[in-house]
């Protein structure tokens, strides 16, 4: 490692070339980091003393052994970034003057923004990274911005573009500043420094990365430069288009978490993933192409679920009805078996019947108010389990030998539980009663249009009190919020706390409704306790074909 103080014009126009590693994390790119080196520039040029103006540090990866090789900069692209786009606005600016000895604009292309001895993209002081590298590029050359343009690095050019243009009265404060601005440069050898634990190192004290960046930045850092693009366009960058960005920054940890926990049979913490990333790299001496194509693969199977991209129209619909518990403990076990039926080791049938299975269970156990605890522990060793030559009987005899709080809920416990819980007050009532309205629909009924009505309303009038007869209170009180006494409706304002044949008969009212959730309604005349519980007696009987239970006998049992 070498490392020392330097005049930052004369870093840039030394240097044969700097280049932003595809590995690199994104920039943030927020408007602080021009507005910090426009008011350092200013600061430095309105001093008239000889002083230098230290502005932070750059770090890079440097082969002293290849001539005229570039510069791989591990800490400090924001910096040479806005120091690039304000010089190309000072050369727009100053036209023919020479506002301070060496600053014309022939100069200031020659030396900081290209090399005019190279030719083609070897030209270039500074290479970034994908969109940014070509909007700068036009910037650079004074050519019409590219079609998908980096807005950051546009809005960021207009910036010194306004600054520059406010003093163009006089621009050798701006020239005196640039000319002032000191860096610490420090260069890593590839042979002798680490210039990951580097990056590590520096991070843990500034802009916290992802796990995400950071393991990205561990597959590909240590490769050469080609090899780097090469898996990066084929595996890392496609993997990025498929989440999405906002998916990618929400769901990537945590979909790594769930790779690590199928590939190392270990739940790692969150924000710990990228330490059992590296552990599990090592351990098991991975190559990296191979490690990042199988992260890819794995990519691919998880977006298909819990982003609901999958092209199965039975599958997608499985997905979304698990999706819609807003429980994520048994992706490991999703990941494992999806990477079967692609590797066409489970039918599209079983598979199916599979993701169904653990609905049921994840569902049942919450209607049963059985603990919720195990749950990552029970599907963190469920595949290693299973006999992959009868796959599908292998998951069920593995989902009945569970015991006591790990239990599968039997039919009966199931149907008693959900009639009498109280559903309304339930974290996920919109999922439940959705997979109810929508079971055996081929067109399903999308939720958000309507909102849960309670037939017996959470307000009761006399006329109510007197409909459900002497035991009123003690039958409110226990069926207000239960599976018998809820349904569906868009009128919900409309309907208040009408009468049950008023709710029936009236426009929109239950007679007249398209639901399914409606069907017991439209022709009963009166809603008492006994209707409550006929009501719910159908709705359950519903339940347990909607969430199957296993089928089959306990593993161990003969």
């Amino acid at each position: 490692m070498d490392a020392g103080n330097i005049n930052l014009l004369k870093f840039v126009k030394d240097a044969s070339q700097f280049v932003i590693p595809i590995y690199q994390r994104k920039y943030s790119w927020e408007r602080q980091h021009c507005k910090q080196l426009w008011d350092d520039i200013m600061r430095a040029g309105e001093n008239k003393s000889p002083g230098g103006h230290f502005i932070g540090s750059i770090v890079y990866v440097a082969d002293n052994a290849a001539f005229n090789t570039p510069f791989l900069v591990i800490d400090g692209q924001q910096r040479l970034t806005t120091l690039t786009l304000l010089i190309v606005a000072l050369s727009e600016a100053i036209g023919e003057q020479e506002p301070l000895d060496g600053f014309d604009r022939k100069r200031l292309k020659n030396y900081y923004l290209i090399n005019p001895d190279e030719k083609g993209e070897k030209s270039r002081r500074l290479v970034l990274s994908e969109t940014d590298r070509d909007t700068l590029f036009a910037i650079i050359g004074g050519h019409d911005l590219p079609v998908n343009f980096s807005h950051r690095i546009d809005d960021n050019f207009k910036f010194f573009k306004e600054r520059i243009v406010a003093r163009k009265s006089d621009l050798s404060v701006v020239c005196r500043g640039l000319s002032k601005l000191l860096v610490v440069h420090i260069a890593l050898s590839p042979e002798q420094d680490n210039p990951q634990l580097v990056f590590e190192s520096m991070n843990s004290k500034g802009l916290e990365l992802s796990q995400a960046d950071l393991i990205r930045n561990y597959m590909l850092m240590g490769l050469e430069i080609d090899e780097q693009e090469r898996l990066y366009n084929v595996y890392w960058r496609p993997m990025e288009q498929t989440f999405g960005q906002e998916n990618y920054k929400h769901h990537f940890d945590r979909f790594m978490r769930h790779y690590l926990t199928v590939k190392t049979g270990k739940i790692p913490r969150l924000k710990e993933v990228y330490v059992a990333f590296k552990n599990f790299a090592r351990d098991e001496k991975q190559d990296m192409e191979n490690l990042v194509q199988d992260v890819h693969r794995f990519s691919r199977f998880y977006c298909a679920m819990a982003l609901e991209q999958e092209t199965d129209a039975d599958l997608k619909t499985a997905f979304c009805d698990l999706n819609g518990l807003q429980v994520n403990v048994a992706y490991p076990l999703l990941l494992a078996l999806y990477s079967d039926y692609d590797g066409e080791l489970l039918s599209q049938r079983d598979f199916l019947k599979a993701v169904q299975l653990i609905e049921s269970y994840i569902f049942r156990r919450a209607v049963c108010g059985i603990p919720t605890q195990s749950l990552n522990k029970t599907f963190e060793a469920f595949g290693k389990s299973l006999e992959k030559e009868r796959y599908l009987g292998s998951i069920m005899e593995h989902f009945l030998s569970l015991k006591s709080y790990r239990r599968f809920p039997s039919n009966d416990e199931f149907k008693e539980s959900i009639k009498q819980r109280d559903l309304y007050n339930f974290g996920i009532r919109n999922y439940w009663i959705r997979r109810i309205e929508n079971f055996e629909g081929k067109e399903r009924v999308p939720i958000d249009d309507y909102t849960i009505e309670h037939i017996m309303p959470q307000t009761l009038t006399d006329e109510w009190k007197k409909s459900l007869g002497e035991g009123w209170k003690r039958t409110y009180e226990k069926y207000l919020h239960t599976l018998g006494n809820l349904t569906l409706t868009g009128y919900n304002p409309e309907y208040s706390n009408k009468s049950f044949k008023d709710k029936r008969d009236m426009k929109g009212g239950f007679r007249r409704s398209p639901l399914r959730m409606n069907d017991e309604l439209r022709e009963r005349n009166e809603w008492s306790e006994q209707a409550i519980e006929e009501r719910a007696d159908k709705l359950a009987e519903k339940a347990i074909q909607i969430w199957i239970y296993p089928e089959g006998k306990p593993n161990g049992s003969d």
